[in-house]
């Protein structure tokens, strides 16, 4: 009789333990991350920009930091989505990517042999 008591009571309680455990709930989307590239760095260094070719989303805040001990520019091929004007030697440019598109850019400087690309999505 006390093996029956016994095993009923581990039955009861395996029950109550089952039943009372908390499960989550999923009734809402965990909260989404923040997009991981608000911020970018392209450098000026050695006559080139590197990376040569940055793809960015809409209201990315881009900094081109002059690594060289002369000036170069950042200015867009089209002449009005941005220009830096003169960064002198370790100096630097922030822009930030108001609208979506292919940018292509260079140094006024150098010429186009230096030259990159920013590609903003929406």
């Amino acid at each position: 009789m006390k093996k029956k008591y016994f095993f009923l009571v581990i039955i009861i309680n395996s029950i109550i333990q089952i039943s009372c455990t908390k499960t989550p709930s999923y009734s809402t989307a965990p909260p989404t991350p923040p997009p991981s590239n608000t911020e970018v760095t392209i450098s000026m260094f050695n006559m080139q920009f590197l990376p040569d070719s940055k793809t960015v989303a809409n209201g990315t805040v881009i900094t081109w930091k002059n690594g060289d001990n002369y000036p170069h520019t950042v200015t867009s091929n089209d002449g009005f989505s941005f220009n830096s004007g003169t960064i002198n030697g370790l100096g630097q440019f922030i822009y930030t990517a108001t609208r979506a598109g292919t940018f292509k850019y260079h140094c006024t400087i150098h010429g186009m042999a230096m030259s990159g690309t920013l590609i903003v999505n929406p």
